[in-house]
């Protein structure tokens, strides 16, 4: 089975973002956008896991996860991957506010993943994002990533980290969906949590 671990904002967010980027749709035909309950902020992709490992990794990180609090997020702006979105293959939004709690959990996921073998020891860093759109060849979308560059979300409570099962019952992207295989609590921070909304559960996400 294919995994990866993930936050999932709440849909008011998800409604920010939707209203944003829906105008930009047809702006290039080679883009095909993430669908709406796909959206998600990938911690750590896991990749193929068999079930003797997955029995493994859960307790890992159902202790990665309950090491760290919850934590004040926002989506912002944009960019692409590669480099500057001249031949870019994704387009992104970015993710701000508690940058360091995000990427410290995001190692723990990670770390977990690898105590059990699902991970190479050399990984790619993480660098927070939520995937807008993808294409199959390097298209520019340098005007898209300026478009969306005055984009700021409203801020939102992380509260919990989510398991998700990826499925592609076929070669073409399209037709791939998301099953949340388990959710985990983030802690209450000591001053009481952050501010923004809440976000909890639901099998949103992708890779």
């Amino acid at each position: 089975m294919r995994l990866f671990v993930a936050l999932v904002p709440p849909p008011d967010i998800l409604d920010e973002l939707e209203e944003a980027v829906l105008p930009h749709h047809d702006a290039i035909p080679e883009l095909r956008w993430v669908r709406r309950e796909l959206l998600h902020v990938t911690l750590t992709f896991l990749g193929e896991v068999d079930d003797r490992t997955l029995d493994r990794l859960l307790p890992r990180l159902e202790r990665a996860v309950g090491r760290h609090e919850r934590m004040s997020l926002s989506l912002a702006g944009a960019g692409a991957f590669p480099g500057s979105g001249a031949h870019a293959r994704v387009l992104w939004t970015g993710l701000f506010g508690d940058r360091r709690r995000i990427a410290r959990l995001a190692a723990s996921t990670t770390a977990a993943g690898r105590r059990v073998g699902t991970l190479p020891d050399k990984h790619r860093g993480f660098r927070p994002h939520l995937t807008l759109a993808r294409s199959r060849k390097p298209v520019d979308v340098r005007p898209l990533v300026e478009s969306l560059s005055a984009f700021a979300g409203a801020a939102w409570t992380a509260d919990s980290v989510q398991l998700m099962r990826s499925h592609l019952p076929g070669k073409d992207y399209s037709q791939v969906t998301y099953e949340s295989l388990k959710t985990w609590s983030l802690r209450q921070s000591s001053g009481g949590g952050g501010a923004g909304r809440s976000a909890s559960g639901g099998p949103q996400g992708t890779p």
